[in-house]
């Protein structure tokens, strides 16, 4: 394992997707623009502080956006044309390439995070302290590995051409169901139980605990099921690599 050219597979990969501007603005701009409309825009809720609350929660979506696209569309695009092949028969080791995608999304997820407590204390009356804000953005960080892996796995099995509606038809469905975008205790008690089996639950319910906005303390838990979720993912990640082999890649 030569450290220096894990660095250059993350820093490549990274001025890669920064330069993928239709990637770069969206997994930016959605989450902040979704904020806007439902934190800033919205009456204020007497129970608790809207643009406080949604911190977390749009958070939650915009690491998980971030990771979901960043890797899984990206990984299926380059299989595609055959790059994973060629990945396969080089001496460059496998594990610099997949780290250098999951490491390059993490500064997304960070730049999601940090836009959204900028926007939120300029303009949503956000008050948060340094330590606060230090602590929901590490456990966003934290919580991303999950998505990155589920990005992974899906990034092998699925095609380049229905990439972006594969990845919206999961994406989107559990950000509403884990109470991302309205809060859980507005929506139908069968989607609340359902949450509970889905890793962006898991994750926003962490991120609102650090907040103190949590209804129920998140305790041990919550880290519990995304280290249960990291696992499954990354196995299933495994067997989807496996199960490639060069012909595969090449189609």
């Amino acid at each position: 394992m030569n450290p220096r050219i894990y660095w250059k597979e993350a820093k490549y990969e990274f001025l890669k997707l920064l330069r993928t501007r239709r990637y770069a603005l969206s997994v930016l701009g959605m989450p902040v623009m979704f904020y806007c409309f439902f934190a800033l825009g919205m009456p204020a809720e007497a129970s608790f502080h809207l643009p406080t609350y949604l911190i977390a929660t749009y958070g939650t979506f915009g690491v998980m956006s971030a990771c979901l696209f960043g890797v899984g569309a990206n990984l299926a695009y380059e299989r595609s044309l055959g790059w994973m092949e060629m990945k396969r028969v080089s001496p460059l080791d496998g594990g610099a390439y997949l780290f250098g995608k999951v490491a390059a999304n993490l500064v997304f997820c960070l730049a999601v995070e940090l836009a959204l407590l900028l926007v939120g204390v300029l303009f949503g009356h956000v008050t948060l302290t340094v330590w606060a804000a230090l602590r929901i953005t590490g456990v966003l960080l934290i919580g991303a590995i999950p998505f990155a892996a589920l990005g992974v796995a899906l990034g092998y099995m699925i095609q380049a051409s229905s990439a972006p509606a594969t990845l919206n038809m999961i994406n989107l469905p559990m950000a509403f169901i884990s109470g991302l975008w309205v809060p859980m205790m507005f929506l139908p008690p069968l989607l609340q139980k359902a949450a509970v089996f889905l890793p962006a639950y898991h994750l926003s319910k962490l991120a609102l605990d650090v907040i103190g906005l949590d209804s129920a303390p998140a305790g041990m838990l919550h880290w519990e099921a995304l280290g249960a979720f990291t696992l499954i993912f990354v196995g299933l990640a495994y067997w989807a690599y496996e199960r490639q082999g060069p012909a595969a890649e090449a189609r």
